[in-house]
């Protein structure tokens, strides 16, 4: 089946599909009533919850299983709860009380979670900086939630100590863990050593907190662009996690290793993946940087049952040539997001995969679709209110009918995916209560409603499944990562000889979500493609650094002096339509290039790997 003809399958699923499907399912119904009753009682009935206080119950019950195994070294759950009692004795000690916030610069090895954990044991609030980031952006993450005190690791010195004198340490206790990896580290704060000294004791504080309280801010361009901004998680969603992906979804067993090779300060490792091993008293097993090269032999050695995935992961597993055995080893479910139509069958046929469990949510958002009942290019259904309604994209609004109602998308139709927001669907938002207010719709359905948009466009497939057709607003997702088209254009338009630009998502062949790409009026009409590109990477995470450019005299404008980027997006790179001024930064080099017909072939057909 080819990618037009999977396409054209997924808009819609059939009553007998749906039968076949929802026979099995019913079967698991007891089953899932009864542990999503015991979840409950667990995240209302008890008000006194939380992340660490789990860890404390299964480390009694499971001391000496794997809790955490990596490349960086393995600890048992007794070594993990012990050292994540280490470091919150520490915290005391540094007078952090309950609610204040820790921040976190390090990469994803062990040590990163003890401190979520030992952070998790009194309350405090693990502030997980993205290490892609640099310039602005990371000094807007540091100084968005002031930790009270500040660990920084080794592998991530060189880029703090870059922007130290624009991150606010006054009153905050700054600190660095060695990575054994470097092992050059001369500051005289290093962790390792001050908590070498401290208790290793279950703390009283822990159980005093309750499922409201915060235990991350995690920073996410969200969908309505700009800097950073810190959702916060609370220890209600992540023992939510807990039983939902361990229990509901796919039962893990103590005896499982989840596979997270994602990085920490996201959420498909943070709140998906690791929150059902810990519930289970099964292994999390984690990578600094994904490997598809290493991937089966990962699995392998870890002896893998579960693994989280992003749609991009997947690509790059798919582009590896094949390694014997690689559909006959311990790994048999995955979950993720993103895994696209075109390889979905021959990446389950490849790895010997029995089930996906596609899921669609967001970090800031009330609730999540889970592919439960196994439909393929499906992203599934929802247990708690949520709505596809009609969405008028060129003017940026949902569709309202002479009530001023919004209207249902019908079966096989895309429209914009909103959640309820309600005393059981709760919506956290960010720190920032602005940002909050703006990603609540208010009477859609009836007087005094609210709904949050999460501003992403999904398809009605009937039956209560949707499926993921597209983002919407002033971000796009490329490599893995939600890129922020206001921070792009801040970089851009900072450059001398740029007045203007518009920065929005194109698609590529071949490739997961949208490169950037960037409409520029030039001061005189000319740039230096260079020091172009040298200043927006320095300026940008690499995965935010726009593919194309392209010079235009002038923008068109909506009356509230906006500019209109739907034209712009459908010109795309596309020569037939954009027949001069239109550059390229191509893999491996340091300039942007002129593109002419040979060379727009040349991207088309997938010759370059982006």
């Amino acid at each position: 089946m080819n990618e037009k003809s999977t396409i054209q399958y997924r808009q819609k699923i059939g009553p007998l599909e749906f039968l076949v499907k929802f026979v099995p399912f019913v079967a698991r119904v007891p089953f899932i009533a009864y542990h999503a009753i015991k979840g409950l009682g667990m995240i209302s009935g008890k008000k006194n919850m939380s992340w660490g206080l789990m860890l404390e119950t299964i480390a009694a019950q499971y001391p000496e299983r794997m809790a955490i195994k990596s490349h960086d070294g393995m600890l048992t759950y007794r070594e993990l709860n012990e050292s994540a009692n280490r470091f919150a004795h520490f915290l005391k000690s540094k007078k952090v009380a309950r609610g204040d916030a820790v921040t976190v610069c390090i990469d994803t090895r062990p040590e990163l979670l003890v401190l979520y954990c030992g952070c998790s044991k009194i309350g405090a609030v693990c502030s997980m900086i993205n290490i892609n980031q640099r310039g602005d952006s990371l000094v807007h993450s540091f100084n968005l939630n002031k930790g009270s005190v500040i660990v920084v690791g080794e592998e991530c010195y060189g880029f703090f100590k870059e922007v130290e004198d624009s991150v606010d340490t006054k009153g905050s206790f700054l600190c660095y863990v060695k990575d054994p990896a470097i092992g050059r580290l001369q500051e005289k704060n290093e962790l390792n050593a001050l908590l070498r000294d401290m208790p290793a004791n279950n703390l009283p504080e822990t159980k005093e907190l309750t499922v409201r309280d915060r235990i991350a801010y995690v920073y996410t361009s969200g969908t309505t662009g700009g800097l950073p901004k810190a959702a916060v998680i609370i220890n209600k969603r992540a023992l939510s996690a807990m039983f939902w992906w361990g229990r509901v979804v796919t039962p893990v067993q103590s005896r499982h290793t989840i596979y997270v090779p994602l990085p920490f300060f996201h959420t498909n490792a943070l709140t998906v993946g690791w929150p059902p091993a810990l519930y289970s008293g099964a292994a999390v097993a984690i990578r600094r940087k994904f490997s598809a090269s290493g991937f089966v032999d990962d699995v392998k050695k870890f002896q893998a049952t579960h693994f989280i995935y992003i749609g991009e992961v997947c690509r790059y597993l798919m582009a590896q040539p094949g390694v014997p055995g690689q559909d006959r080893t311990t790994l048999k479910y995955i979950i993720g997001n993103g895994l696209r139509p075109d390889i979905w069958k021959s990446f389950k046929k490849r790895y010997g995969i029995r089930k996906v469990y596609e899921f669609y949510g967001a970090a800031e958002g009330v609730g999540v679709l889970t592919n439960i009942m196994n439909f393929d290019y499906c992203v599934g259904m929802s247990l708690t209110p949520y709505a596809i309604v009609k969405y008028d994209v060129e003017n940026n609004s949902i569709v309202r009918d002479k009530d001023g109602m919004a209207v249902k998308a019908k079966k096989g139709e895309p429209g914009l995916c909103i959640m309820e927001i309600s005393e059981k669907t709760p919506f956290s938002g960010y720190s920032d209560k602005k940002k909050t207010e703006e990603k609540i719709l208010r009477d859609v359905f009836r007087k005094g409603d609210a709904w949050f948009n999460t501003g992403d466009m999904l398809r009605n497939m009937g039956y209560g499944q949707a499926q993921f057709v597209d983002r919407l607003g002033d971000t796009f997702r490329w490599k893995g990562e939600n890129v922020a088209t206001g921070e792009v254009e801040k970089a851009l338009d900072s450059f001398k000889g740029v007045e203007s630009s518009a920065v929005y998502g194109v698609a590529m062949p071949a490739g997961d979500g949208k490169a950037g790409m960037a409409a520029v009026i030039a001061d005189g009409g000319s740039l230096d493609f260079s020091a172009l590109a040298e200043h927006l990477r320095s300026a940008l995470p690499k995965y935010a650094v726009p593919l194309f450019i392209r010079l235009v005299r002038d923008f068109e404008w909506t009356p509230t002096h906006k500019i209109k980027k739907t034209a712009l997006k459908s010109d795309g790179y596309d020569r037939k339509k954009v027949s001069g001024g239109l550059y390229v930064l191509l893999p491996g080099t340091d300039t942007y290039v002129p593109v002419d017909d040979a060379m727009y072939k040349e991207i088309i057909s997938g010759a370059y790997k982006f």
